[in-house]
């Protein structure tokens, strides 16, 4: 499977300081994406100087992230010196008790190879070209439901709250998980909120949490597209699930109610492409974050709409 690279996602480029070592970095090797960023920046900045919302709930949203960014270097750690003897099995099912109940509504575990991992970090100036890869074999991946009454208020700041707080909820987790393998002797990295090193959603799909849909997000049959992910990779050996054929693809292929709704025209309206056994549709980042600042809020709008996330539609079980 092709790595990702982080320096090559939106928010990553977003995160620069203008004429910083990263910032020269990346345009100098790839000149193509210096315009359309620099309009994206010039519409942050025109935002923030004109708030669209009630500048007391984005301050909510804010508040948020600052909390995540401060907690963002317990996300690793050392282990304890003596390590646990453990059962595979009993530890696999522990964890995924433990995920849910701290508020885990979906949780699996995949086995990962080296090409799961961006092949660098781009998302902090300090880490940039960093490669990112662990010598981790296992991930505990878990979903987290969005509340359907503030989805549905999408693109109101309600649902912006809403999707920040389930970055919190995800990230907090993460951090007990990880804390608790740690505890054991073992290697644990929480995969958080600007702190990432592996993208989720392929090893969410991976872990038979759901399948990737038509609006670029993993798609769950419980929930639809209404969860926040995250993961804790780890060198504790563990049991892996397998990888679910949902039918969410095939029900992806023909709905275009998403793409329809998007108000940024994002969304692609062919079939899915394949690469090396992967399957995905291409949705274009920058549009719809174009509309983010236009609009002061993160949108949402493709996961009001989504059949599947309204309860609605069964799909294959």
């Amino acid at each position: 499977m092709k790595q990702f690279d982080e320096r090559d996602t939106l928010f990553a480029r977003m995160a620069w300081r203008r004429d910083s070592k990263a910032y020269r970095d990346y345009y100098k090797r790839h000149p193509e994406k210096f315009q359309i960023d620099e309009h994206l920046r010039k519409m942050i900045q025109k935002q923030e100087a004109n708030p669209t919302v009630d500048p007391l709930k984005a301050k909510m949203v804010d508040a948020a992230f600052e909390f995540l960014a401060e907690i963002n270097h317990l996300s690793e750690g050392k282990p304890a010196d003596n390590k646990s003897s453990v059962d595979s099995e009993i530890i696999s099912n522990y964890l995924k008790k433990y995920a849910g109940d701290y508020g885990a509504d979906l949780v699996g575990i995949t086995k990962i190879k080296a090409d799961n991992f961006y092949s660098h970090r781009g998302r902090k100036e300090e880490n940039y070209a960093e490669p990112a890869i662990r010598d981790h074999q296992y991930a505990i991946v878990f979903a987290v439901e969005m509340d359907k009454e503030k989805i549905d208020m999408a693109p109101a700041i309600e649902e912006s709250i809403e999707t920040s707080r389930i970055y919190v909820k995800a990230a907090m987790i993460g951090m007990v998980l990880s804390y608790y393998i740690r505890s054991l002797g073992y290697e644990a990295r929480n995969h958080m909120d600007a702190n990432y090193l592996l993208p989720l959603p392929p090893l969410a799909e991976q872990a038979g949490l759901g399948e990737m849909g038509r609006i670029g997000f993993l798609v769950t049959k419980e929930f639809g597209p209404r969860v926040r992910l995250g993961a804790v990779t780890t060198n504790l050996e563990l049991i892996a699930d397998v990888k679910k054929d949902l039918g969410i693809r095939e029900f992806c292929g023909t709905c275009h109610i998403c793409e329809k709704a998007c108000l940024a025209q994002a969304i692609a309206s062919g079939g899915a492409q394949k690469e090396e056994g992967r399957y995905f549709w291409q949705t274009q980042g920058e549009k719809c974050y174009e509309v983010w600042k236009r609009i002061g809020t993160d949108c949402g709008v493709c996961m009001k709409v989504c059949p599947l996330g309204n309860g609605e539609l069964r799909i294959r079980n």
